[in-house]
């Protein structure tokens, strides 16, 4: 079998490859266990590289369809983990990019996998920024209706109906991974407008200050990274017959609040003996006007059913970040 992972060179991307090597099987076009015999990393830059044989790693971009084809559509019945993308600030930015990026890229990965031989299998990333307008319910499930406020929510949207459409004629096997907010993220803050929901842990776990630009009682769902890599594969091995006609799978989701985010770090660090960094006030009224348009709760029963891993506790997704990465990620 070969797997493909596009975005490979970022954090999720990277902990999916390595997860996937310890692993080393994933239900085949077969519907049996069928041994990983390469994993394809293609973004646009890497930061690291891996020491197994297994691995390669193209350096392209989703955009190019040459490519992009040039790693998908040459392989047989490949797995396709579709995790490029443009974040959602920058999205807001560069309205043109994200259209090239997000919806031309993911129609690239798309195309690619329908002419590839035998029957692919993609999962792709969508987000809960599906979601959100002045009719949003309190509570998302996966019969919600998409009403996307954010470019980026809008080109996910789309990027989820394509899947649905391509499956349903049979082009590939999809299914749509429409993820929370993922904490905790290592490294420096990105132009996510949700940057915030990890550095509110990172930084003062670091001894450093997080200048927090919501509300404090800003409730988000978010969920660990440790959860979405295990749901990612989850998702891949179901089988076509459990997901019917909506491909697209909500996961389940912690609602935090950076109060609460506080309240956990601290019961933490005094646990471990960090000195905890402040978390400041720097309201940011793009960022807060962003976050209104995104759902605050997620029923994911649905992902949970056909057998999705909840999340755990809050503060134990805080200490797989510290076993993980330490203090000083």
């Amino acid at each position: 079998m070969n797997v493909i992972i596009t975005g490979g060179g970022g954090f999720l991307g990277s902990q999916l490859g390595q997860k996937l090597l310890e692993r080393g099987h994933l239900i085949g076009g077969s519907g049996e266990d069928e041994t990983i015999d390469e994993i394809v990393l293609l973004d646009a830059r890497f930061a690291k590289g891996f020491d197994d044989a297994r691995v390669r790693q193209v350096t392209g971009d989703i955009t190019d369809r040459d490519t992009v084809h040039s790693v998908i559509a040459v392989s047989k019945s490949p797995s396709v983990f579709h995790l490029a993308s443009m974040v959602s600030g920058e999205c807001e930015e560069r309205f043109d990019d994200a259209l090239r990026v997000n919806l031309d890229g993911g129609r690239n990965v798309f195309e690619a996998a329908r002419v590839a031989p035998g029957h692919s299998r993609i999962v792709f990333a969508s987000s809960i920024a599906c979601f959100g307008g002045e009719n949003m319910p309190d509570l998302q499930t996966d019969g919600t209706r998409h009403t996307p406020q954010t470019t980026y929510g809008m080109t996910k949207a789309m990027c989820e109906l394509l899947i649905n459409d391509h499956s349903r004629k049979g082009h590939f096997d999809g299914r749509s991974a429409r993820l929370p907010t993922v904490i905790i993220r290592p490294g420096k803050p990105n132009t996510a407008a949700s940057s915030w929901a990890s550095g509110m842990f990172r930084e003062p776990l670091n001894g450093e200050a997080c200048e927090l630009p919501v509300h404090r009682s800003q409730c988000h769902p978010m969920t660990g990274y440790r959860t979405v890599i295990d749901s990612l594969m989850a998702l891949h091995d179901v089988p076509e017959d459990k997901l019917g006609q909506d491909r697209s799978c909500g996961f389940p989701a912690h609602r935090v609040t950076p109060e609460l985010a506080e309240s956990v770090i601290r019961e933490v660090a005094a646990e471990r003996g960090i000195r905890l960094g402040p978390i400041v006030d720097a309201f940011n009224p793009r960022i807060q006007g962003i976050v209104d348009n995104w759902p605050t709760a997620i029923d994911g029963a649905r992902a949970v059913r056909i057998g999705m891993p909840s999340p755990p506790p809050l503060k134990r997704i805080v200490e797989e970040y510290l076993e993980d990465f330490g203090a000083s990620a």
